[in-house]
């Protein structure tokens, strides 16, 4: 990865440019070489593609994918660039009202570009500045927890409160305010229809949870790892996350995770399950 001190290229365009369809090949040509780092961004737009408005967000690039690239949507994710890259980034996301909820990707560009948003998005809500990035490319190490399943479309009520236990923890917002849940509810709806759920239950209530977030053809990351207050400590994340993993490998995929470095206990329990650091990660949480 090219560092974000390197001088501006020579005859390089200097505004950030909204790429299109007819660029989509070359981006994910690009996004393939860094498949593990760029999964939430190669995920969306194997599924959408670059002509896709709203929801689903813009790719820029100033001077082609190969050297520079940031998608930008519910996330602001810099993928490739230099100083300058990120600050024609930093300048066309705040030409207009920001949509994002955060600025995420590899420390060494998220953190810049935070650095250059911040006088005008600041202060950040949270600055998660080392959460090192896991990954997994075999069978889990130790033996998964064959209670862990994929959550039935009937289960949503049920998952739901575990999923906003969850949220609630790792972000220290509730997922529902502001629209009563609706859209939280939505998204993880949409979760479980699409088979990426996983949760242990007991006696009709959940005790483990995870889902894929973000499903690429190389790739599948693993989010919202979740264990029951009454069961932490006794093995059911460490089982329940092999359980999970394995079915990402299985698929031909490596799995992935990122995890905030002070949680020790987390960061122990994935390393037996078998999964290395590749990188480190940033996430600057806006809202």
């Amino acid at each position: 990865m090219r560092s974000v001190l390197e001088p501006t290229r020579r005859g390089k365009a200097s505004g950030a440019q909204q790429l299109a369809n007819r660029d989509l090949t070359q981006v994910l040509r690009v996004l393939d070489t860094d498949p593990v780092a760029s999964c939430m961004v190669a995920a969306r737009l194997q599924d959408y593609g670059l002509d896709a408005r709203g929801a689903y967000g813009e790719l820029w690039s100033r001077g082609g994918p190969e050297a520079s690239l940031c998608f930008s949507g519910a996330n602001l994710v810099p993928l490739r660039g230099n100083r300058a890259d990120l600050r024609a980034f930093a300048e066309r996301a705040v030409r207009g009202p920001r949509v994002c909820s955060s600025v995420v990707g590899r420390r060494e560009l998220a953190l810049p570009l935070w650095e250059l948003l911040s006088d005008q998005w600041g202060p950040a809500r949270d600055l998660r500045a080392d959460q090192p990035l896991l990954a997994m490319e075999k069978t889990a190490a130790i033996a998964p927890d064959l209670r862990v399943r994929r959550v039935r479309p009937e289960e949503l009520d049920r998952y739901l409160v575990a999923a906003v236990a969850m949220f609630t923890e790792e972000i220290g917002v509730d997922p529902r305010a502001g629209d009563g849940g609706r859209g939280y509810r939505r998204r993880v709806a949409g979760l479980i229809e699409s088979g990426r759920a996983w949760a242990r239950f007991e006696d009709g209530e959940v005790i483990f949870k995870a889902e894929v977030g973000a499903m690429s053809r190389r790739t599948g990351q693993i989010q919202g790892v979740w264990v029951h207050p009454e069961h932490r400590g006794t093995g059911v994340g460490t089982a329940g996350t092999a359980a999970v993993a394995n079915v990402v490998v299985a698929s031909g995929r490596t799995a992935s995770l990122y995890v905030n470095c002070y949680n020790e206990v987390a960061r122990a329990a994935y390393a037996k399950v078998g999964f290395r650091q590749i990188a480190t990660f940033a996430t600057v949480l806006l809202d």
